[in-house]
């Protein structure tokens, strides 16, 4: 079984542990203006780390934090929905295309949908002047990030929607049946029935969506217009704009490390807890 694991655990070091282990080493390199990246004999600093404590970045780290949480937590109210009147409701017919719509939409690319997206409810678009009758302005902050969210979306709803389709086909609707026919109302059902039976689903689900939003790097720079950065941002304008190779693979690697704490997090306040005996 070993022997069988063993082609994909070294195409695995290859292509991720190795450039994993040289970004961590050029994160603790001493970088010095004027030169691209760290020199190969460069001493070891926590510097770093230590510029990363400064009030801009630890606020660009909780505006990504922030608007990942939110968009993903909307594309979760949209996303559920979706899949359960795709799986209880839609004829096989409808369900047929409303899965290959989903497809189509993660499969189209991502710039092509961040622009359509501009182009339709930026600051050129065709509704600048509804905007400005209703009051609100396109360049305004509040809108931009709700722009941004909206792009985040786009990638969010699809995936999601096709990670819950097989929880809630695997959910037996004769359960919610049994709790309305004891008087609960439909509502009522859905939310102690199928909700909790459907929880392993929605941390998937919930988690796909975040790594996503977390890392997303074209919706904020063509969308947030500057004014709306991610961490991705950031890390981009280190290595190729300042060529401080070591600051943004500093970026990269406590990036990585949140990401996987939130994973580990939300896994855990998502498991079933055991009653005691």
């Amino acid at each position: 079984m070993l022997l069988a694991l063993l082609p994909a655990l070294l195409i695995m070091a290859a292509a991720f542990l190795l450039p994993m282990a040289g970004l961590a080493v050029e994160s603790f390199r001493l970088f010095v203006p004027g030169r691209v990246g760290a020199a190969a004999d460069a001493p070891f600093t926590l510097a770093n780390y230590g510029d990363l404590l400064n009030r801009p970045f630890v606020g660009l780290f909780g505006e990504t934090l922030r608007i990942s949480i939110l968009a993903t937590l909307a594309g979760m109210l949209i996303a559920y929905p979706l899949a359960w009147h795709i799986v209880r409701r839609w004829s096989r017919r409808v369900r047929t295309l409303a899965i290959g719509l989903m497809v189509m939409l993660l499969l189209l690319s991502m710039l092509v949908r961040t622009y359509a997206i501009e182009l339709t409810f930026g600051s050129v678009s065709i509704f600048r002047p509804t905007l400005k009758l209703l009051g609100i302005s396109p360049n305004s902050g509040w809108y931009i990030e709700c722009l941004v969210g909206a792009g985040l979306l786009h990638y969010i709803v699809p995936v999601a929607t096709l990670t819950l389709l097989g929880t809630v086909q695997n959910v037996d609707p004769r359960l919610v049946e049994a709790a309305q026919s004891l008087g609960a109302p439909a509502w009522r059902a859905h939310l102690t029935v199928t909700l909790p039976l459907s929880r392993a689903g929605l941390v998937g689900a919930f988690l796909i969506g975040l790594t996503f939003s977390i890392s997303a790097f074209v919706i904020p720079m063509v969308l947030g217009k500057g004014r709306v950065l991610f961490l991705s941002n950031s890390i981009f304008n280190r290595f190729s704009e300042l060529a401080d190779y070591p600051s943004g693979a500093a970026i990269s690697i406590v990036m990585l490390v949140v990401s996987l704490l939130l994973v580990v997090a939300v896994s855990r306040l998502a498991a079933p807890r055991r009653r005691p005996a």
